[in-house]
C-alpha cells in the first residue's frame, strides 16, 4: 500500500479521535456518507477542494492526512517485524499500521529502537569482554575482592560470640579489601574511559604475532618465492617492529615456516585458477590438487577476495592461531565455544566437517565453517601423535542450510540452555 492511499485511514482515524460519526461528517462536507466509507476504507483517491473541507471539518491541517508516515518509522517497525519472525499478509502491513495508528506505531518504534541500543550495548561489552584479556582480568579481580568483602561481612553478622581480636582482624580485612575493591574500580573506569583511538601494546606474545601477521595481510611475498628459505623467514622476524618478546619470535617462526612449506607445496596461482573453476570447495580443491584439506584451508584463508576467517588449536584445545572475520569472535582470553566444529574433527583425523553456524551476539550473522585435524609429523616409534584442528570461516553462502547457534566463550554467552555450558554466563546470571 502507497502512501497516498493511506489517506483514507488518517481521515477514518481522525475521525473517531474527533468523536464523529460518519455520517455527520458526510453531511457536513457535502458528500454522501456511502462515499465518505469508500474514502475511509482507501478504496477512492482524494485531493483539492474535498480534502481541504474534510480538514477543516476535522480541525486538522490538510498535511496531517496526506503525509505517510516517515521513511524512518516505517523501517523501525519493518525490522520489528523482522526480529519477531512475523510472517504472512502481516508483514507487509508496517505503512498501513502507522498511518491507521500512529501513536501505537511510534511506541513500537521507540521500544524497538531502545532494544536495538541495548542490544549494541551488549554486543559491545561482549567484544571487550571476549577480546582484552586485560579488561577480563580487572572484572575477575573486582569480583573476586567483592566475594572476600561479603564473605567476611558475612562471618561478623553471623558469629554472635565472637572473640575481640578476630573481630579486629575481620574489621581490618574488610577495610583493605574495601581499599582494593575502590582502587581496582577506579582503574577499570580510567580503562573504559580512555581513548579508543589509542592502540594499546601487545598484552602477550601471541597478540605481537597477531599483529606483525595482520601488518602483512596475512600474506608475505617472500615465503610465495624463496620455497622456505630460512633467511627470509630470519630477515621478516628480525625487522618486523612488532614482535618484541623472544617467545613471540619463536612462535613467529613456527607460522612463518608452515606458510613457506604451505607456499612451496600448493602456489597460490594454482589455488586461485582452481578457485576460479570449483568455487571455494576445500574438499574438491583438495581433490583437484592433490593436496591435504589442511592446507588448502590454510591456503584459502590468505585469498583476500575470500575474506576468510582461519583459526587453528593443538590437542589440548588451545588456540595457536587466529585470522579474524568480521562477526565472528574469537576469543583471545580464556576457552572457546566447545560447539565449534574445530573441536568437533580433534578426535577424528583425517575427517573433513562443514557446518553453518551463527554465533550469538553479534547480529546473528551466519558463516560457513570448514574444519578438518591433521597429525603432525611423526618423529619417533610409539609416539603419541600430535594434532592440529583447522577451521575456515567464511560467509554463508546463498543456500539456506539451517545453522548452527554457538558463541564466543561461555562467560560471555547469551544462549540459556547450552548444553555445552561450562559455566554461567554474566550477561544471564550476573556472576
Amino acid at each position: 500500500m502507497t502512501r497516498d492511499a493511506l489517506t483514507g485511514s488518517r481521515i477514518r482515524e481522525r475521525r473517531v479521535m474527533a468523536g464523529q460519526k460518519q455520517a455527520d461528517l458526510a453531511k457536513r462536507i457535502g458528500i454522501s456518507a456511502s462515499y465518505l466509507n469508500l474514502i475511509e476504507h482507501n478504496r477512492r483517491r482524494i485531493g483539492g477542494k474535498l480534502l481541504l473541507n474534510i480538514a477543516a471539518a476535522l480541525g486538522v491541517e490538510p498535511t496531517a492526512l496526506t503525509e505517510g508516515a516517515e521513511a524512518a518509522l516505517i523501517a523501525t517497525l519493518r525490522e520489528a517485524a523482522d526480529d519477531a519472525r512475523l510472517s504472512g499478509p502481516e508483514a507487509t502491513r508496517a505503512d498501513e499500521f502507522a498511518g491507521r495508528f500512529p501513536g501505537w506505531a511510534d511506541v513500537l518504534a521507540n521500544a524497538q529502537r531502545r532494544i536495538a541500543t541495548l542490544e549494541r550495548t551488549v554486543e559491545t561489552l561482549t567484544d571487550r569482554l571476549a577480546h582484552d584479556p586485560h579488561l577480563a582480568a580487572s572484572m575477575h579481580e573486582l569480583l573476586t575482592t567483592a566475594a572476600a568483602i561479603r564473605s567476611t561481612a558475612s562471618i561478623l553478622a553471623d558469629t554472635k560470640t565472637l572473640e575481640p581480636e578476630w573481630r579486629d582482624r575481620f574489621h581490618i580485612n574488610i577495610d583493605q579489601d574495601s581499599r582494593r575493591l575502590a582502587d581496582s574500580a577506579q582503574a577499570l573506569v580510567g580503562y573504559l574511559e580512555a581513548d579508543p583511538e589509542i592502540t594499546p601494546a601487545a598484552d602477550s606474545p601471541q597478540e605481537e604475532v597477531e599483529a606483525f601477521l595482520a601488518a602483512h595481510r596475512y600474506r608475505f611475498a617472500t615465503l610465495e618465492v624463496t620455497e622456505g628459505d630460512a633467511d627470509a623467514i630470519d630477515k621478516l622476524i628480525q625487522t618486523a617492529p612488532e614482535l618484541q618478546s623472544v617467545a613471540a619470535h619463536h612462535i613467529a617462526r613456527d607460522v612463518l615456516q608452515q606458510i613457506a612449506i604451505d607456499a612451496e607445496a600448493l602456489p597460490i596461482t594454482r589455488l586461485t585458477q582452481a578457485l576460479d573453476r570449483l568455487g571455494p570447495d576445500p574438499v574438491a580443491l583438495g581433490a583437484e590438487l592433490r593436496q591435504p584439506v589442511a592446507r588448502v584451508l590454510r591456503r584459502m584463508a590468505t585469498v583476500p577476495e575470500l575474506g576468510a576467517g582461519l583459526v587453528i588449536c593443538d590437542r589440548s584445545g588451545t588456540l595457536i592461531f587466529r585470522k579474524s572475520i568480521d562477526g565472528f569472535v574469537v576469543p583471545r582470553f580464556g576457552a572457546c565455544c566447545p560447539l565449534w566444529p574445530l573441536f568437533a574433527v580433534l578426535g577424528s583425523p583425517g575427517m573433513v566437517q562443514k557446518q553453518r553456524v551463527a554465533q550469538l551476539g553479534r547480529g546473528h550473522s551466519a558463516f560457513d565453517c570448514f574444519a578438518t585435524c591433521e597429525t603432525q609429523n611423526v618423529r619417533d616409534y610409539n609416539a603419541v601423535p600430535l594434532l592440529h584442528s583447522v577451521m575456515l570461516i567464511l560467509p554463508a553462502g546463498p543456500d539456506s542450510a539451517p545453522a548452527l547457534d554457538v558463541g564466543a566463550t561461555c562467560r560471555v554467552c547469551p544462549r540459556a540452555a547450552c548444553p555445552a555450558r561450562r559455566e554461567p554466563s554474566i550477561l544471564n546470571d550476573g556472576v
